[in-house]
């Protein structure tokens, strides 16, 4: 999983505090991450539909509908697609002591059990909401840590950058 993946969710948890557009700069300031880096994330979930891109001098991202709605699983499949993280190569083909094709006629015990646990994986991410995670942050930092969150986000950008409002990023 790429690391795209972990601050694309930061950003959806912090996007849920927020009424006005957030931009790509900001959020990328607030996690201290590329924001190159971290305005393809963006895009991807923009592509996906689970963020809006706002264009113009007050432009940035909002998410698309209620967090409730929006999963982990979402997340992750927007970044780095829907696609296994793990592919069999059928290994067991390959090299001096090799299967014959007729023998692999159904996947190893590796793939199988590889698939099973992405099967597992795939289920919990996908009963993990982005309003969940934002609760058990508050549960985390504090009950007042997303809404020093929305004030940074919300403040003037020429602010000097502290943490000010007793709160670190998440």
């Amino acid at each position: 999983m790429s690391s795209g993946v972990e601050w694309a969710l930061h950003c959806c948890v912090v996007l849920t505090t927020v009424r006005e557009p957030v931009p790509a700069a900001r959020l990328a300031r607030l996690h201290d991450v590329s924001p190159s880096y971290l305005a393809k994330q963006l895009q991807a979930l923009s592509r996906a539909g689970l963020v809006h891109s706002v264009q113009g001098k007050a432009g940035g991202y909002l998410l698309t509908r209620s967090p409730e709605l929006i999963t982990v699983l979402d997340i992750i499949e927007a970044v780095d697609g829907p696609g296994p993280p793990f592919v069999c190569t059928e290994i067991r083909r390959r090299g001096p002591l090799a299967a014959a094709p007729q023998a692999c006629t159904t996947p190893c015990p590796i793939s199988r059990a590889m698939a099973g646990a992405e099967t597992a994986w795939r289920e919990t991410l996908r009963s993990i909401s982005v309003t969940d995670l934002a609760r058990d942050v508050g549960s985390d930092l504090g009950p007042g840590a997303l809404a020093g969150i929305r004030t940074w986000l919300e403040a003037d950008e020429a602010e000097p950058e502290s943490l000010a409002y007793g709160f670190q990023a998440i």
